[in-house]
Parts: C-alpha cells; sequence; structure tokens
C-alpha cells in the first residue's frame, strides 16, 4: 500500500475468529453482541459475519466499560451516540467540502451569514460563525431582467 492510500476502516473484511482474537475476546461473546445489536457486522450472502476495523475497536471498548462495571443496555446507547456523533462528523466534513468546491468554482462568490432576526453580514475568510447562524454561498442571478414582454 502506497503512502498515499489509507486503509478503508469500514470494510467488513475480517470473519468471526479473526475479529474475536483481534478485540480479545471469545468468538460466542463477538456473536452475544451482535444478537443485542451492540456490534452488528456487515454479513456476507451466505450468512457469516464480517467485521472491519472499526467493529472491532467498537468491540474492544465494549469489554472495556463492561470491566469497568458498565451495563450493556448502557453500553448500547454510548455506542448508539457515538455512531450519531460519527455520521454527523461525517456529514460536517462533507458540507465543508463541498462549500470548499463550490468557492473554488466560483471566485466571485461571496459568504455571507443570515442571522435569526434576518440580518445578513459579510464573512471573512477563515471567520467562524456563531452556531445558531445560518452560512450561505451567494449566487448572483445570470439574468436580472425577464423578457415577459
Amino acid at each position: 500500500m502506497s503512502s498515499h492510500e489509507s486503509l478503508d476502516e469500514d470494510a467488513p473484511i475480517l470473519a468471526i475468529q479473526a475479529a474475536a482474537e483481534l478485540a480479545g475476546m471469545h468468538p460466542q461473546t463477538l456473536r452475544q453482541y451482535d444478537r443485542l445489536g451492540l456490534v452488528v457486522p456487515a454479513r456476507t450472502k451466505g450468512g457469516s459475519r464480517r467485521y472491519s476495523i472499526h467493529d472491532v475497536a467498537q468491540l474492544r471498548e465494549v469489554g472495556r466499560l463492561s470491566a469497568d462495571g458498565m451495563s450493556l443496555p448502557a453500553i448500547a446507547r454510548i455506542i448508539e451516540l457515538e455512531n450519531r456523533v460519527r455520521e454527523l462528523h461525517g456529514r460536517v466534513q462533507d458540507l465543508e467540502a463541498r462549500m470548499r468546491e463550490e468557492l473554488a468554482r466560483r471566485p466571485g462568490a461571496r459568504v455571507f451569514a443570515a442571522g435569526s432576526t434576518g440580518s445578513v453580514v459579510t464573512i471573512r475568510s477563515g471567520t467562524r460563525v456563531r452556531r445558531a447562524t445560518e452560512v450561505v454561498v451567494w449566487r448572483p442571478r445570470r439574468d436580472t431582467t425577464r423578457a415577459e414582454d
């Protein structure tokens, strides 16, 4: 693998035995966690479980939290919230990338912030906006006249 390639941590590549070894658990424990919805691996067409590197990290976290005395329902809630944060983080990264692409594609575009009162202010490059403020890309209309007459 070259230096610019990266491993897809979500790729379902590990059989249950390999995942169990990497997580330091018995395969039956992984089956139980799957049934409980704690760590649910992908399945092959034949129904075999396939774990990702991310799944193995979650299994280790479940083991650590369980060893610390946390209940399985509490662990399930933590994992659910962590997965939601991960999903939202990915969406934010995607939106930021789309914003950068849009700004690069439209060098004359300007970014504005619209406050809850409707006031609009120009945002200087690199300036962070308050959480309650929406950021939009201003796109000038190409044709400001209408040929209705």
